[in-house]
Order: structure tokens, then C-alpha cells, then sequence
């Protein structure tokens, strides 16, 4: 299986045992967003990414980064954005996520950005993450 994939699956499924995740957003933590006319609020998707393979002396070692996007719609109030991004780093950094094949050597926070998107209602938090992912 692909390490991307299987990173993709952990961050979700990490996300959706996390009590405080969990409880903001009911359960939407998506890979691809339902239509706008039936999407609720809070919620998070998986944004894109990147990766670099790095060829050690014994490993090949896969450099991955994951971009988790949340989103809030209180009046375009960033606060929301703010303690729902806060909430996903507390997951997310430094976590021994299992994979099902591959073996994850680090996973850390490298970025988080709140903003309000252009219609004034809804405000959009960035986090980026980085994963070192021993490919076997």
C-alpha cells in the first residue's frame, strides 16, 4: 500500500479518536468535501501534499507532507478556526501513528495559518504537517 495513503488514513483516523476533534466536528473529517449545499460546519479535510524519497545506508526513508484544512462558519470569526486548528496539532504532533505497512519515524506540525475566506462567513485554518515514513 502506499505510504501517502497510509499516512492519509492514521491522520484520519487519529483525528476522529481525538475527544476534543471529535466532539468540534461530529464526525466530518473528510478526504474529498460533500457538495456545499449539503456540507455542515465544523469540519476538516485532507488537503494536498508532497513527498521526497531520502535513500539511507539501510532504509529508504520517505518524506511526506499533509496539509489538514479546517473550517468554521461563525460569521467568519477566525476564534473558532483558531481552537479547532489548536486541537488538530494536539493530535497530530509528535504522535507514534501506527501504519499498515510502512513504519512512521516522525510526524510533527511544521505550520499552522488561520484566514478568513473571501465570503466573510466562513474562516479556513491550515495545518501542515511533516512525516518521515520508513518504506518497507
Amino acid at each position: 500500500m502506499s505510504a501517502s495513503a497510509e499516512l492519509q488514513d492514521a491522520v484520519i483516523a487519529a483525528l476522529l479518536a481525538d475527544a476534543t476533534v471529535a466532539a468540534a466536528v461530529l464526525g466530518r473529517v473528510y478526504d474529498e468535501p460533500p457538495p456545499a449545499s449539503g456540507r455542515k460546519f465544523p469540519n476538516i479535510t485532507i488537503g494536498g501534499g508532497d513527498a521526497g524519497i531520502e535513500d539511507l545506508e539501510c532504509i529508504t526513508l520517505r518524506l511526506e507532507s499533509l496539509q489538514v484544512d479546517v473550517w468554521t462558519r461563525e460569521n467568519g470569526r477566525k476564534r473558532p478556526a483558531r481552537e479547532l486548528t489548536d486541537a488538530v496539532v494536539n493530535a497530530l504532533h509528535l504522535q507514534d501513528l501506527p501504519l499498515a505497512t510502512h513504519a512512521l519515524a516522525h510526524l510533527q506540525v511544521e505550520a499552522v495559518r488561520v484566514m478568513r475566506d473571501p465570503d466573510g462567513i466562513t474562516a479556513h485554518g491550515v495545518v501542515t504537517l511533516a512525516a518521515e515514513i520508513e518504506q518497507r
